[in-house]
């Protein structure tokens, strides 16, 4: 399978990104976030509102486990990582890529985390929610695009070329 999944910190441009790309390379997109929406009929924040925190990501892994899809850019929720089911079969049926970016320009863009979906544990800060998981993005990537000081299409460029050396 020739998938392209999109992983990173909420507020990377996975969606916004996915998009594009979709576009260039005549690929679907799909949002998980958005089927996590459609397929529980609730927003993100209602889900772990009334499931928790576990009950969330158990959400989050059978969606994501489940997704059959060929020649699409998917983009994850930032917490998928937490799903080791999903994060494999996420790359057994393509490529996944890590937007990566700093803490610092990660704080910029972000508002709200909670209006977000964010998923976040009690007391836990987005500087506490970068250092868990910036390993388990790491672990599961198959390519690492470092987005710090690059625009939309900077960024776009950098995918599309490692992905044409990769695919030699």
């Amino acid at each position: 399978m020739n998938n392209i999944t999109l992983i990173g910190m909420p507020g990377v441009g996975k969606s916004t990104i996915g998009v594009v790309l979709a576009k260039v390379m005549g690929y679907q997109f799909l949002d998980s976030d958005l089927l996590i929406q459609k397929q529980e009929k609730r927003k993100l924040s209602r889900i772990i509102e009334e499931e928790g925190y576990e009950g969330f990501q158990e959400v989050e892994n059978r969606v994501n486990a489940s997704i059959e899809a060929e020649n699409t850019v998917i983009a994850t929720g930032g917490s998928v990582v937490y799903c080791e089911e999903a994060m494999n079969h996420l790359k057994s049926v393509g490529t996944v890529v890590y937007l990566k970016l700093s803490l610092d320009s990660l704080s910029k863009r972000l508002g709200n985390l909670k209006g977000r979906g964010v998923l976040l544990k009690e007391g836990q800060t987005l500087e506490d929610l970068y250092e868990e998981r910036t390993p388990l993005y790491e672990k599961y990537a198959d390519i690492v695009v470092d987005e710090e000081g690059k625009d939309l299409e900077a960024s776009l460029d950098d995918i599309l070329e490692i992905l044409k050396k990769k695919s030699k």
